[in-house]
């Protein structure tokens, strides 16, 4: 049976074993398809709401990226709340801004009421090269403040950001107090028991090989099939092959993480706070202490999805531009993780029919914004779609070029962006 990769999660994850596979068929009144936090929080929810739910998962549960990811809990969505204020509406705007720090709350209260140990620390930091990005920070507590947040921020100078940080690489930052970090393979792990402690049904190892729309949705795996009268498609970048107009509004992007040998107080000194970071860059690094005093740091964006040929090669470096003193420090793992980037960098959920819903592209937010989705899409399947409908009626734009193409110029497109962060605007 297939396994976790070879990653830091993986390797201090709590669950070990495996759940068994789908084998003959089966009725649900809800079938979710995914194991990442879309799917299991989705499953959750609606077990909390005593619906009979069964999830299949295609690996193991967080096999894909909310199992890989940096663990980083970020407040908002990969466009700030003026942004989609502006190009979806007032109205629209007003009401997704509402929403933009409830996947955090869930998170928090996810791990207080099921008791999971998932290594939850609180406070994230956004650290910027330059005066113009100190200045974008200051308009983002600015924008937040107009939508009803107002407090939470605190902007730091560059000596006040030293205090969390040891580098002299920023010139400032700002701390968001509501956010965090997290182990995310334990989180989701520990929110699949609690899916379980309910009478919820998990099957690992059984990706699903077809969906039959009707009354009921059949949804056929290589060795079973569930007969369900709602179905949540929750698979992002890991869904391969089933439903080709999902696949085709999404772009795979691979993101690379590797985690230091344990540290002890060398990794305290760097990060004296616990707070985790990441810069203001487009193309952005991000980095925090681990439970056990690792430092573990990411980025490496490669669009398309590909693995680079080394890891360690692309984010070696990053590491050692920030923190001279690491360059000497063993790297214990090194990994990488997809996930589903969209034309506008806003998540998209949606109907597929009137009984079968779909979440995807949460755009390097994924963390708290599956959260927030799948407690929408838990909403919709039980009958209230008010919250849902207003995500799922946001416009779709497809990437120019198709599939064929909407890699090469997305990468086209970005060099204007990476040629901002080496200009430093």
């Amino acid at each position: 049976m297939a396994e976790h990769i070879d990653s830091y999660y993986a390797a201090t994850a709590h669950k070990k074993d495996a759940r068994i596979p789908l084998r003959g068929v089966i009725n649900a009144d809800v079938c979710v398809i995914g194991g990442g936090f879309t799917g299991v929080n989705a499953a959750l929810e609606l077990a909390e709401r005593g619906v009979n739910v069964v999830l299949l998962e295609a690996v193991k549960i967080g096999f894909g990226a909310s199992g890989r990811n940096g663990g980083q809990i970020i407040n908002g969505y990969s466009r700030n709340l003026d942004t989609i204020a502006s190009r979806y509406g007032a109205e629209a705007g007003r009401k997704i801004g509402a929403m933009a720090r409830e996947g955090g709350e869930i998170i928090r209260a996810r791990a207080a009421q099921y008791n999971i140990q998932c290594d939850l620390k609180p406070g994230n930091i956004f650290a910027a090269f330059t005066s113009a990005q100190m200045r974008g920070l200051a308009r983002h507590v600015k924008i937040w403040d107009e939508f009803g947040f107002k407090n939470g921020f605190e902007l730091l100078d560059k000596p006040a950001l030293q205090r969390h940080v040891k580098t002299e690489r920023y010139a400032g930052g700002l701390i968001d107090h509501y956010g965090g970090h997290v182990h995310p393979l334990n989180l989701v792990q520990g929110e699949a028991a609690a899916f379980e402690s309910l009478g919820g049904v998990i099957y690992e190892n059984s990706p699903v090989t077809a969906l039959h729309m009707g009354d009921p949705v059949r949804v056929k795996t290589a060795q079973g099939e569930v007969s369900a009268k709602t179905v949540l498609v929750c698979g992002n970048a890991y869904l391969h092959g089933v439903l080709p107009e999902l696949e085709g509004r999404i772009m795979p992007v691979s993101t690379q993480v590797l985690a230091t040998e344990p540290l002890g107080e060398d990794a305290a000194a760097l990060l004296p706070t616990d707070m985790c970071v990441e810069d203001c860059n487009y193309f952005l690094d991000y980095f925090r202490r681990t439970a056990d005093n690792r430092i573990l740091y990411g980025g490496g964006t490669v669009y398309g999805g590909q693995d680079p040929a080394s890891v360690r090669a692309k984010i070696l470096p990053l590491m050692h531009k920030t923190f001279p003193t690491l360059k000497d420090a063993r790297v214990d793992f090194a990994w990488n993780g997809t996930f589903a980037l969209t034309l506008t960098r806003f998540p998209q959920i949606g109907r597929l029919a009137p009984n079968v819903y779909f979440s995807h592209g949460d755009s390097g937010h994924g963390v708290t914004t599956t959260h927030l989705l799948a407690r929408l899409l838990a909403e919709a399947a039980t009958g209230n779609t008010q919250r849902f409908d207003i995500f799922a009626g946001l416009p779709y734009f497809p990437f120019p070029g198709g599939r064929a193409l909407r890699v090469p110029l997305t990468i086209a497109g970005s060099w204007w962006y990476r040629a901002r962060d080496r200009l430093g605007l």
